[in-house]
């Protein structure tokens, strides 16, 4: 199940055919209009909706400021395929991606950019957990996002035609050098350590983004960011 909590990442879940299990909201959040409107149409399909205290709903989320309305909704169906769809494929691999705000980021900026869909791979943090969901602001809810071995990724990438560029802090081709055209699959490193040399040697090519001294690395989502970004100008 998935912990949402406010009102949009609830609605969002409702646009993209999540099934809503239950909802708890409070008195002082109900006055609000958008979630009247949002309750009345869950009430009408049939949704459980509680009126709790604030307490209560303090303690169903870790969220640090609740909003009021929380709620629970099965998790999106496989949508693994659907990633590759399409004759120029492109995807963001995560490796290892530990922080879940990372995560959510990283989806986010793939969907705003155009990728066809997000590989957590290794020990990255759960895509769909409470903080990834609302660091994705929705966006895991639409786009195909997967959750798998890095082992499997890779080999799974590689099976739909996908040319692999892993992203180095130093070393590599420079980012604006480079081809991003074509089948892709863009492996980021996780917070601290990036990509060790097993996963960079079975790249086709390592990628480095141009930093002024004494930077040494950005942030995943950051480095996530860019290459999409520069992937859609090329595309385009």
């Amino acid at each position: 199940m998935l912990l949402l909590d406010g009102v949009h990442l609830i609605a969002d879940a409702i646009r993209s055919g999540l099934a809503v299990r239950h909802v708890a909201v409070t008195h002082d959040a109900r006055q609000q209009r958008e979630i009247h409107d949002l309750l009345a149409a869950l009430s009408a399909s049939g949704v459980e909706v509680d009126a709790v205290t604030p307490a209560v709903i303090e303690a169903m989320t870790p969220v640090r400021t609740p909003t009021g309305i929380v709620a629970l909704a099965e998790r999106p169906a496989d949508r693994t395929a659907r990633i590759f769809n399409g004759t120029s494929s492109l995807v963001v691999v995560g490796v290892d991606i530990q922080d879940p705000g990372n995560m959510g980021a990283i989806v986010r900026v793939a969907e705003a950019g155009g990728a066809n869909g997000v590989v957590a791979a290794g020990a990255s943090a759960d895509p769909f957990g409470w903080k990834a969901l609302r660091g994705s602001m929705g966006s895991a809810l639409r786009l195909p996002v997967a959750s798998m071995a890095t082992a499997d990724a890779i080999e799974m990438v590689r099976s739909h035609g996908c040319r692999i560029v892993a992203t180095a802090p130093r070393g590599g081709r420079m980012l604006f050098d480079a081809d991003l055209s074509g089948p892709l699959a863009i492996l980021i490193g996780g917070e601290g350590h990036g990509l060790d040399a097993k996963i960079m040697a079975s790249a086709d090519e390592r990628l480095t983004i141009p930093m002024e001294a004494p930077v040494e690395s950005l942030n995943a989502a950051t480095t996530a960011a860019l290459l999409v970004y520069e992937a859609r100008r090329q595309r385009m």
